[in-house]
């Protein structure tokens, strides 16, 4: 088991100015990560090759992998032409992955931001040949270089546990699988514990977040919270702090035996680089106690 940080939990710091994704690289190293994953929110490598070499470089210099690629993307086409382009540009990514050295990407497979009614399971059995038609499409890309591409549950849509697995097993891929968030079934109103008990055997990575949580008929005025599927209220928290049951689900991931890479997310209203060192030390912690 490796404990790194994704970039995105240093979103904040990369925005401002503040660090580089280089700098982010370092700061990794120096606060205990083993890894690091790259959302490119904040900077962009696809379009930048001499950034993504002195990425890959960096990460050797200072002794931690990359461990996983996380990006947006979009099989929900409304016409041929479209859902070719998205094929296309994605495939520019998978690439990118490969010139990275690494071995390991998330892509959505629909819009993140959607409305009411594409929340819907007849939304969802309505698109499904889309999502599992595009996700074909780049996992066999990305077999040419040995790359895993995953689903994570993200995006509402595709959230739900059940939702992932019917992915899964329609597109029936052996390097595709599933990018496991610990928190994110609380967005779609599902028990933690039971998503992470479901799909957990088709896991190849794993993201620990913490979310506060407060019902809907309980508004909790002001600071970065935001709706559920169900209209929920949940603001991000350090990984410990928050509502999740974090150390049952460890217990339940260490005794399923996995041993590969654990991301730690970090999107809460604290400073991020202390939130996430908290946290990277909380759960190094708890996987030791489980």
């Amino acid at each position: 088991m490796q404990i790194g940080l994704s970039t995105y939990s240093l979103l904040n710091a990369l925005k401002s100015g503040e660090m580089t994704v280089l700098d982010a690289i370092q700061w990794i190293a120096d606060n205990g990560g083993e890894h690091m994953e790259i959302v490119p929110y904040g900077f962009t490598l696809v379009d930048n090759p001499e950034l993504a070499d002195a990425v890959r470089n960096k990460a050797a210099e200072v002794g931690i992998a990359l461990s996983n690629y996380s990006m947006p993307a979009n099989f929900v086409q409304p016409d041929v032409e479209s859902f070719e382009a998205e094929m296309a540009r994605v495939k520019e990514h998978v690439d990118l992955v490969h010139r990275l050295g690494m071995k390991h990407m998330r892509h959505d497979v629909t819009a993140f931001t959607i409305a009411k009614e594409q929340m819907t399971i007849a939304w969802f059995e309505e698109n499904l040949h889309l999502m599992v038609k595009g996700s074909q499409i780049i996992a066999d890309y990305a077999a040419q270089y040995g790359i895993t591409t995953t689903i994570e549950n993200h995006g509402f849509s595709a959230q739900a546990s059940d939702r992932v697995q019917r992915i899964l097993h329609a597109v029936n891929r052996p390097n595709f699988k599933t990018t496991l968030d610990v928190g994110n079934f609380m967005c779609v109103d599902e028990n933690p514990v039971i998503g992470v008990m479901k799909n957990l055997p088709y896991a190849s990575l794993v993201h620990f977040k913490d979310f506060y949580f407060r019902p809907f008929d309980e508004p909790p005025g002001g600071g970065n919270w935001f709706r559920t599927s169900h209209d929920n209220y949940l603001r991000g928290a350090i990984v410990g702090h928050g509502e999740i049951p974090i150390r049952k689900i460890t217990k339940l991931i260490k005794q399923s035996g996995y041993d590969g890479y654990i991301t730690v997310e970090f999107e809460g209203m604290e400073e991020c680089k202390e939130a996430s060192r908290i946290a990277m030390d909380n759960l190094r912690t708890l996987w030791q106690e489980a």
